[in-house]
């Protein structure tokens, strides 16, 4: 089976949202379509198996603790360029 182009997939979205949209005309109807939506839209979410889990967890915990360091360097830097500026005359 061929892959699709993008254009038709997009083509397809299409068709299928104006027949929902047909399909729903009052409140509940629009209702019920958009968790139709959902529901379709999680059925393509793909779960990250525990080791892509690890690994992403571990780049955000390491991001994390670089932005605590350059955070506490800038702090320390301003603190005492202001405490330089404001207590000369003390």
């Amino acid at each position: 089976m061929a892959a699709a182009s993008g254009d038709e997939l997009n083509a397809h979205l299409v068709e299928n949202a104006r027949a929902d949209r047909a399909r729903a005309r009052g409140p509940l109807g629009r209702m019920i379509l958009f968790f139709r939506q959902v529901f379709r839209e999680l059925r393509k979410v793909i779960t990250p198996t525990r080791r892509e889990l690890t690994t992403q967890t571990l780049v955000v915990l390491v991001f994390v603790l670089i932005m605590m360091g350059v955070i506490t360097v800038l702090d320390f830097a301003f603190g005492t360029g202001v405490t330089f500026v404001f207590d000369r005359g003390a």
